[in-house]
């Protein structure tokens, strides 16, 4: 079984059990396996996000939340969360052993399954944890999947994957599911808000999303996403700001990913401080690098 590598500067070993998962790389959860000290990690993780999330979280995230209806004091059970998720949008939960393949996790993706991890962080990794958990990938990314707009995009996003592959631009379409999915924000009523997975999963980036004043915030611009490098084991030195979640469906479905893959691919990624002419800025950072292409 082809195993993946973790998207960080060094090498990482995979901290996952491979050998008893299918094709597809899906596992059973054996919810009955975990130990009270797992149980009682997520009720940690889970009161202390759940209290920034109220405050910081998108309007949506929260509604997906109290939709879901996931204990605090329990990991939540896989089958259980997925029969109200369907009812929702459509989607349901897989277990996965940790990080999965590209081609597997998009296919996953397009068939409207999202893949959760498996195993809990330990308590010495409460604050930073290289690989995502179960954690991050049921509170961080699961309850925004009951937005219907939201649902659509993200099984969009999992069908342009064999295009990627093609055009060998696997990397280029990573951006989009990095600054949209794991780190977007957006507008609302009272504000910026924070509906990505890997802010609302991490208490000190829900914070410095926000609240800090050295990152960007720019307007979405699908082709601008597509271009832009990320940091992988720091915060973020941009983030790109929607108004609602159908931009990003809409964006997807009527871009020509192909000539942006033709187009761009073998180009350098433009650095994730700088800011270009054409942008709307709606905070330029302290961080800030201004160039003219």
């Amino acid at each position: 079984m082809e195993l993946p590598t973790a998207p960080t500067a060094g090498t990482v070993a995979l901290r996952g059990d491979y050998t008893r998962a299918a094709a597809d790389y899906t596992v059973t959860q054996e919810w009955g396996c975990y130990t009270q000290d797992e149980h009682d990690i997520w009720r940690v993780l889970w009161e202390r996000q759940i209290a920034l999330a109220e405050t910081h979280g998108a309007p949506e995230f929260q509604q997906g939340i109290r939709l879901l209806a996931t204990r605090a004091d329990r990991i939540p059970r896989f089958e259980e969360t997925s029969d109200v998720l369907e009812r929702c949008t459509g989607w349901r939960i897989v277990a996965v052993p940790g990080l999965i393949p590209e081609r597997e996790f998009f296919q996953h993706l397009a068939r409207r399954r999202f893949p959760v991890t498996v195993w809990i962080r330990r308590r010495d990794e409460l604050d930073y944890l290289v690989e995502p958990d179960l954690f991050h990938d049921f509170f961080g990314h699961v309850p925004l999947l009951t937005e219907p707009a939201f649902a659509d995009f993200v099984a969009a996003y999992g069908r342009l994957g064999p295009l990627a592959e093609r055009h060998g631009a696997l990397r280029m379409l990573a951006r989009l599911y990095w600054y949209m999915v794991e780190f977007g924000l957006i507008q609302t009523d009272a504000g910026l808000r924070a509906y990505g997975a890997g802010m609302l999963s991490s208490a000190g980036e829900t914070r410095y999303c926000l609240e800090s004043r050295e990152p960007n915030r720019i307007a979405f611009y699908l082709e601008r996403v597509l271009r832009t490098g990320y940091m992988i084991d720091k915060f973020q030195k941009t983030y790109f700001v929607i108004e609602r979640y159908e931009q990003l469906f809409k964006a997807v479905l009527e871009a020509d990913f192909a000539a942006f893959f033709q187009r761009w691919n073998e180009q350098p990624a433009l650095a994730p401080e700088s800011i270009l002419p054409g942008d709307r800025v709606l905070q330029a950072g302290e961080i800030a690098a201004h160039i003219s292409h």
